[in-house]
């Protein structure tokens, strides 16, 4: 039986696709034809190839290693990626995928495509891969040739012996126009760059053709560290930097081709995106300008006015305007604009506001506090999930964590000394929680509906964590009788401790360091105002943490384990996220010190100091997740990891830190007292309503990180 490895190969640059297309993020990661990428089109029309025991295979650059993995997470799909140190073109990257394909299954063969092709009919596709491997197993090396619709100058062509499945005549580089109507006449089909072959006999024709190449690769591949995510040895840039063509197509006599007629395209410049029909991306108007393409970011109108047959293309510090006639020579512009401003080759370095933001104790008080108090809390005292930039309130359901979050803002609001109505929004919200989530058993329900009905009555220990840590700071800020709902859910709480004391989260991942993260933070609240018991449980959630939630190396902490509490197995338990490493580095310092235990102190200055791996050198901000071996797993950077990151950093005292820290917090703040969330790879925000959710980080990070007064601001 056949077997498929299909690879996708995500080198190239699109130079002819900027100023969408840059270094740090290239065409195939962009969406260009809809709502996913040309990537994550390409891994959905290949990856059902692999069925039936092969292996997705994705070679791309180490640059590029979060984007290949924050898009396959968003697509669920499961790949080997192998990163090479440095691009040594087509034929050494081919060859990679070749050497551990054969090594796994000696009869595999490789479907090699490109990843920012666009195909639209996936089936068509895969219904000539599997044709064009049948033809590879009988030894063949099969490229798939496209039928073409119009005499175009941006493809390579290929002169087939026969119609269907034939041999390769040869192979023709991209001619002029004129040329490429005589091709066609002549029965010639555009190299899709599409090649279909067994591992071994990719392997023997590039020792015969091009012995260096296999010779660097395979010590590259010997070398290479990590599971599913391999980064091939240095050896790598040993290999000769030559096309896959050059190296094997034109000189193998194995070369067959297969005529398809399926749609393609290489979408290697903005006419060809024109071409797809779905090209367009934000808000335009046109008069009298047909056939205009025309791509803006959110927030951004364009008006095309009387100029037919031209791309308009925005983006935050260049803008492009061509005659879709003209987009092949784009490249020209490219260099020109690299000698008149080569910081423009690239995209920014950061992300910054063009509104003047006040200094932050400013903007807590006169925008922020004034906003989330009166828009952000409804009159029966509920708090809304989200406000979006027009000032809507998203509350089509009502979390208990983002009501006791935002009871804990208030209360610490009123602790800071804001003159605001900060104990209105916190009476108004503990009447609230204590009448709509608050079950008979004393713990707190997790969420409700739009309308204040219970939608799940779950106890998450995240949420008991979260109400005891409100009532903790309401009743520091002079809230009477609060002492006792606490005692009762905490007693409640200890009651369903498993036997190493530890706790069990509902959910998918029972056995979890974030809820008794959390848990500890409100134990720490408590225990300078209430019973012994609030210090003994600290002292547990510490030592279990020292012993259990840190690695045996001591360097990091994991998030998630198995029933013994071990790693857990597989993905979860090589999960490290950066924000959680500065929450536990500034909780174990906070407790270290009280107690004066140096291990805690010690741990906190370790798991800070892993956290640092998760710095994204380009634009300076936390990132969302790490591998336990320090390689990036998510490069999007939430709101949240940045203030954990100032709080830490303030309290280890690194003052060079606490500069970039306040820095990245401020990317993500709005003029109007809202914040973005989600910070993406290449610098932009997600357009979304400012979660409710955030705003407790942002008011730990002012009284833990920046401040603790708002009297004199």
């Amino acid at each position: 039986m056949t077997t498929l490895y299909p690879v996708i190969m995500c080198g190239g640059a699109g130079t002819r696709l900027w100023p969408a297309s840059r270094p740090s993020y290239p065409k195939q990661f962009l969406r260009l034809t809809g709502d996913r990428s040309l990537f994550q089109d390409t891994v959905l029309r290949v990856a059902p190839l692999a069925e039936g025991g092969g292996r997705l295979i994705i070679v791309g650059g180490v640059r590029h290693a979060s984007l290949i993995r924050d898009q396959l997470a968003e697509l669920g799909v499961d790949a080997l990626v192998l990163l090479e140190p440095v691009a040594r073109d087509s034929a050494a990257a081919m060859v990679a995928a070749a050497v551990w394909s054969a090594s796994r299954d000696p009869e595999a063969i490789n479907l090699f495509v490109a990843s920012d092709h666009f195909i639209p009919d996936h089936t068509a596709f895969q219904d000539a891969a599997r044709l064009a491997a049948a033809a590879a197993g009988n030894g063949d090396i099969v490229t798939l040739g496209i039928r073409p619709l119009h005499p175009s100058p941006a493809y390579g062509y290929i002169r087939p012996t026969g119609a269907g499945l034939s041999r390769v005549e040869a192979f023709v580089e991209k001619p002029d126009s004129a040329t490429a109507q005589t091709y066609i006449d002549a029965g010639y089909l555009w190299n899709s760059g599409n090649f279909i072959v067994r591992a071994r006999t990719l392997l023997d024709e590039v020792e015969a053709e091009v012995p260096d190449i296999l010779s660097a690769v395979r010590a590259a591949s010997q070398a290479a560290t990590g599971d599913d995510v391999r980064v091939l040895g240095a050896d790598f840039a040993r290999a000769p930097a030559v096309s896959i063509d050059y190296a094997v197509m034109e000189k193998t006599r194995r070369a067959a081709v297969l005529a398809v007629d399926f749609d393609w395209s290489d979408v290697g410049a903005w006419d060809s995106v024109a071409e797809t029909g779905r090209g367009d991306l934000g808000q335009a108007v046109r008069i009298d300008a047909p056939n205009s393409l025309v791509r803006a970011p959110e927030g951004t109108m364009v008006a095309v006015v009387g100029v037919p047959d031209v791309a308009v293309i925005v983006e935050p510090d260049a803008v492009l305007v061509c005659a879709l006639s003209r987009a092949q020579t784009v490249k020209d512009a490219v260099k020109q604009v690299g000698l008149a401003s080569p910081s423009h080759l690239d995209l920014p370095v950061s992300v910054a506001s063009d509104d003047p933001l006040p200094s932050f104790a400013p903007w807590l008080t006169l925008r922020a506090l004034p906003l989330w108090a009166t828009l952000g809390q409804r009159d029966d005292g509920a708090f809304v999930e989200a406000l979006t930039e027009q000032g809507g309130r998203i509350q089509d359901r009502r979390r208990a964590r983002v009501q006791a979050r935002q009871i804990y803002v208030y209360a610490q609001a009123g602790l800071s000394g804001w003159e605001g109505p900060w104990r209105s929004c916190v009476e108004r919200g503990l009447s609230r929680l204590m009448a709509d989530y608050i079950r008979d058993d004393g713990l707190c329900r997790t969420l409700l509906d739009g309308s204040g009905a219970p939608l799940d009555d779950t106890a998450m220990i995240y949420d008991q964590a979260f109400v005891l840590f409100a009532l903790a700071t309401a009743r520091r800020a002079g809230i009477p009788d609060l002492e006792r709902p606490a005692l009762r859910l905490r007693e409640s709480l200890l009651s369903a401790a498993l036997p190493n004391g530890l706790f069990q989260e509902a959910g998918p991942h029972p056995y979890q360091a974030n809820a008794h993260m959390h848990l500890l933070e409100a134990c720490l609240a408590w225990e300078d105002q209430g019973d012994d018991q609030w210090r003994a449980l600290a002292d547990r959630i510490v030592d279990k943490a020292l012993d259990l939630f840190v690695d045996q190396s001591g360097r990091f902490l994991r998030e998630f384990f198995s029933a013994d509490w071990g790693p857990a197995p597989g993905a979860d338990g090589d999960l490290v996220e950066p924000g959680h490493q500065f929450e536990w580095a500034w909780l174990l310092e906070t407790y270290g010190s009280r107690r004066g235990y140096r291990r805690a102190r010690e741990a906190a200055v370790r798991l800070y100091d892993f956290g640092m791996d998760g710095i994204c050198p380009r634009r300076g901000v936390a990132m969302n997740a790490l591998n336990t071996d320090g390689s990036v797993r998510s490069a999007e950077a939430r709101l949240w990891p940045q203030t954990e990151w100032l709080k830490a950093a303030t309290l280890l005292g690194r003052g060079h830190d606490i500069k970039r820290a306040e820095r990245a917090l401020r990317l993500y703040l709005t003029v109007d007292g809202r914040w973005h969330d989600r910070l993406q790879p290449d610098g932009s925000f997600i357009a979304e309503a400012a979660p409710a959710s955030s705003f407790y980080h942002i008011m730990m990070a002012f009284a833990h990180g920046q401040g603790s007064s708002l009297a004199a601001s």
